[in-house]
């Protein structure tokens, strides 16, 4: 085959995949088999929500959604302590301290909070969290992220030593037909398989 042909045939396929992942059930499908819907979280010691961005002191969407998932579970009595994650941007607060505030308007004690700003990375967040809650005798968690990230974060705390409950936030809805959702729903799979597969490379998990 020619070097125009093979081209042209490698256009074709991308074309192709493009509509498939646009045009048909097929990201929907993936996301449910991936990442199949947990089941009701049981009780812990701590509530630990992982980062998700910050711009100027306003928290990203999938942050305050992460953030008000804690707080309902705070709320719901399912453990006694909320540990809100997320570093620095811009000289501004930090994340894990904007979102403690939110969780304060909304009736959290301060006493029940816990802010850290240290973790960049999902690997540095299992860490922190360890420093924060295994000294307190708190293995047991309640963990706080997107279904996509899910799966490999769980795996990084419990490898640092927590006993995980999973208590996936939905930020991109698997059911949603609009070509741009599944187009977004593809990258995210993709990006997050592609994690993984990084971190399993590198012994980290």
């Amino acid at each position: 085959m020619s070097a125009r042909g093979a081209l042209r045939g490698i256009g074709g396929a991308t074309v192709a995949l493009f509509a498939a992942l646009a045009f048909t059930p097929l990201s929907n499908r993936l996301h449910g088999v991936l990442f199949p819907p947990a089941g009701p979280p049981g009780p812990a010691a701590a509530i630990v929500v992982l980062g998700s961005g910050i711009d100027h002191g306003v928290l990203s969407d999938s942050s305050l959604r992460r953030a008000l998932a804690g707080v309902v579970l705070f709320r719901q009595r399912s453990a006694p302590l909320l540990v809100m994650l997320g570093p620095a941007s811009g000289g501004q607060l930090s994340e894990a301290a904007v979102r403690v505030r939110l969780a304060q308007d909304l009736g959290v004690p301060t006493t029940a909070l816990v802010a850290d700003p240290r973790g960049l990375t999902t690997r540095d967040e299992a860490r922190v969290s360890w420093e924060d809650l295994a000294p307190r005798g708190m293995r047991r968690i309640l963990l706080v992220t997107a279904s996509e990230h899910m799966p490999r974060a769980a795996a990084l705390f419990r490898r640092v030593g927590f006993e995980v409950v999973e208590a996936p936030v939905e930020e991109l809805s698997s059911h949603d037909g609009r070509p741009q959702v599944r187009l977004e729903l593809a990258r995210v799979l993709l990006r997050e398989l592609l994690a993984r597969a990084y971190h399993r490379a590198a012994g980290y998990l």
